[in-house]
Formats: structure tokens, sequence, C-alpha cells
């Protein structure tokens, strides 16, 4: 590989670790506009091994605003990333996948602060396509691994 294709490479990484990364702070902040937006215009989540849902972006965007609005802090760490990049249509480097690792802590809104936690962990698939706009999310798969309230 030349230089020129390493530096490619390099920056596709970055940008491809920047939108996970973006995702993340999207869900922790109840930011569901930006959630969506992170989403190529087919683009799906799967949330059913946490107990949630399966779906297009606008449709899962408004179950997780649902179902996590009770919880006052939400802190959303995906470690470990893998990224592997891939083929499509003949061309090289147009799609990418991701396994992270995640752990979520949440404390319910409420006893000024003082509520109880769920903490869950597992693992994230991610589906990325790269589009005039940038790298974007075709593809969320979870798959949490445990789950501990205190």
């Amino acid at each position: 590989m030349t230089q020129r294709g390493e530096l490619a490479t390099v920056m596709d990484r970055l940008a491809v670790d920047e939108t996970v990364t973006e995702y993340a702070v999207a869900v922790d902040d109840g930011d569901w506009t930006a959630y969506r937006e992170l989403f190529t215009a087919d683009g799906r989540a799967d949330y059913r091994s946490a107990g949630g849902i399966e779906g297009g972006a606008g449709r899962v965007a408004g179950w997780l605003a649902q179902s996590l609005e009770s919880f006052g802090m939400r802190q959303h760490l995906i470690v470990n990333r893998r990224v592997r990049f891939q083929i499509h249509e003949h061309d090289t480097g147009d799609t990418a996948r991701v396994r992270a690792d995640y752990v979520s802590p949440m404390r319910l809104a409420g006893d000024g602060g003082l509520g109880p936690d769920l903490v869950c962990g597992g693992r994230y698939e991610f589906g990325l396509l790269r589009t005039p706009e940038g790298w974007r999310l075709s593809r969320v798969v979870v798959h949490e691994k445990w789950r501990r309230t205190s």
C-alpha cells in the first residue's frame, strides 16, 4: 500500500470512529434528531437482545426516546473497537464494519440523583456506508450480554 493509500485508510478509520462516538453521544444526550441523521436513509437498528425493537432509524429513535426518558443520567461507553473496511460495488473501502464492546450505566431520575442504577453491557455490530455526506450507519445491532440493577 502506498503512503497515500495508508493515509486515506487512517482518515477513514478516524471518520468511522467519530461516527460511532457521535452515536453514543446522541443516545446519551437524547438528541434523537442527531441520532437519525447518523443513519443512511434505509438504516436500521436492532435492540431486541436488550428487550427493545428492530426497525428503521426513525422508528427506533422514537422507541429509545420513550424508553430512556425515565433515566436522568446515561453514559454510554463504547470500547475495544475493531474496524474492518470492505468492498461495495466493485470499489474498495466503501463499507465498514465495527464490532465494539459497551458498558452503559444509567440512573433513574428522582430521589435527588440517588435513585437506583441500571448497568448493562454487551457488544455492538455497526455497519457503515460511505455517502456523499460522509460515513453513515446502515445497521446497528445490540447484543446485550449482561444487566445489573443496584
